[in-house]
């Protein structure tokens, strides 16, 4: 897939899916296992756009937050995950 990184510029195979940018709540300490089992297995699958979380790891390293369509695997955005945080 072709990512356009902030920091180096379109680039393409240099790129690690991490897994999705949607927040979770983390379980209490005392949270029952099907609470566990939910927040680090179960994830949705939605259909259209879906942040996700990417590493540049064919160059400068930086975590980067994309939006891409699930439907047809377009890139709609891609930003440093450190400032989409904000």
């Amino acid at each position: 897939m072709r990512l356009t990184c902030p920091l180096c510029g379109a680039r393409d195979l240099q790129f690690a899916f991490r897994g999705s940018a949607a927040l979770l709540a983390r379980p209490e300490a005392g949270a029952p296992a099907e609470a566990w089992h939910a927040y680090l297995n179960l994830r949705d699958n939605p259909e259209g756009p879906n942040p996700e979380l990417w590493q540049h790891v064919g160059a400068c390293r930086a975590w980067l937050r994309v939006v891409r369509d699930t439907r047809d695997h377009r890139v709609l955005e891609v930003a440093l995950a450190r400032e989409a945080a904000r």
